[in-house]
């Protein structure tokens, strides 16, 4: 039992080293935009990029039931080792804007070995306590998305292959950690077929719908409003010419505050219940989206700072609670499949809006269109509203 104990700890370390990965190169893009003559949409080809390697990387994961089939701790060291090598592979000189959006994809492909096999170890080894463990697992995957930002900010002294680099070592540490320390959980239920039905049928329980229901509308909103917060800030800016951001700074707590945010919901889930929670604070959220326009004509940028403080809160507060939710209302020995395949669905979702947004952000100079990220949580919180899912 005393093992039990690091075991969490462990987890959360190599997954907020692990997940850094996910938006390495977004820390860097100025450079690689400059160094390889990008266009200016570099951004959201390159982190689009990231989301399909992801997508396409879970949906096969998924259909094969890997995490399911292999031991989890295997799978998450090689995941991060391949990770690391494309991510460093960034640095070539000889590098075309197809071949760095090649690597992207294939960092964004083994990122789905790491960010959803990293709760099914968690799942086979709290049975009790699963939300709390989850909610510290998200919390890491927060902190390691915000890093980058503070990457920019902090590390302007040194060469930009010198930090693709230092988070490819990262992840390459985190994967290791994970093999070295973290064996099969006890309460791993070993799948043993190829059975390409898991991702269907999963489904047909409803409880397990409403839940993954609730975690789509969550997506809709979430991975959009992260990629957003420093069009936020530049936005708010040059509405109001005499309030000046250092925006990579104020990005990395408005998204950092978030993993903070993960662990309060599951401490607040254990007393009031999960689906109640997650009901509340998608609730939160979807009123943010709704009354975001006012805050950018407000004349007060601390105010609007702490709007974006408790948006970057709230946006993220129910996603341990949704997996909290998949996890306990999926079958023991499809576990890992119907987590990856709830993630691969998600992050389809998350493409969608991204792309709505910044097609309508190019059109338009309004700041309304941030309201239709509520579609997501309004979408959610109908699927939750009516039956208790566990």
């Amino acid at each position: 039992m005393k093992h039990h104990k690091i075991v969490l700890p462990i987890i959360v370390i190599s997954q907020f080293c692990c997940t850094s990965l996910w938006f390495a190169g977004n820390a860097v893009l100025n450079d690689l935009v400059a160094n390889f003559n990008l266009e200016t949409n570099a951004l959201e080809n390159l982190t689009s990029a990231v989301q399909f390697g992801f997508i396409i990387g879970t949906l096969l994961f998924a259909l094969f039931t890997i995490a399911d089939r292999f031991s989890p701790s295997k799978v998450f060291f090689v995941c991060a080792i391949l990770g690391a090598i494309f991510n460093s592979y960034l640095i070539l000189e000889n590098n075309t804007f197809k071949s760095l959006l090649i690597l992207r994809f294939l960092t964004g492909f083994f990122l789905a070995g790491i960010y959803p096999v990293g709760m099914k170890i968690a799942t086979d080894y709290y049975q009790k306590g699963l939300g709390k463990s989850l909610g510290f697992l998200v919390g890491a995957l927060v902190l390691g998305t915000a890093l980058p930002h503070l990457l920019k900010d902090s590390m302007h002294a040194f060469s930009w292959k010198n930090v693709l680099l230092a988070i490819s070592v990262l992840a390459s540490f985190g994967g290791l950690l994970l093999f070295i320390l973290v064996p099969n959980g006890p309460f791993r239920k070993k799948g043993t077929s190829l059975d390409l039905a898991i991702c269907l049928n999963v489904f047909k329980n409803t409880s397990f719908r409403k839940a993954a229901f609730g975690y789509f509308g969550h997506m809709w909103e979430l991975y959009t409003f992260w990629a957003f917060v420093p069009i936020l800030l530049k936005t708010y800016s040059e509405l109001h010419s005499d309030v000046q951001f250092n925006i990579p700074l104020v990005s990395f707590f408005i998204i950092g505050i978030g993993s903070i945010a993960c662990v309060l919901a599951s401490y607040l889930a254990e007393k009031f219940g999960t689906q109640k929670i997650a009901f509340s604070t998608l609730l939160l959220s979807g009123i943010c989206c709704l009354v975001s326009p006012f805050f950018f004509i407000m004349a007060n940028e601390t105010i609007f700072i702490l709007f974006l403080l408790l948006w970057g809160m709230v946006v993220i507060a129910d996603s341990p609670l949704f997996s909290t939710l998949v996890a306990q209302n999926a079958p023991e020995k499809d576990k890992g499949t119907a987590l990856t395949i709830v993630n691969c669905i998600g992050f389809s979702i998350t493409i969608i809006s991204i792309q709505l947004i910044s097609n309508l952000y190019h059109a338009t100079d309004s700041t309304f269109i941030y309201m239709l990220l509520a579609i997501g949580p309004v979408f959610g919180l109908i699927s939750l509203r009516t039956k208790k899912l566990f």
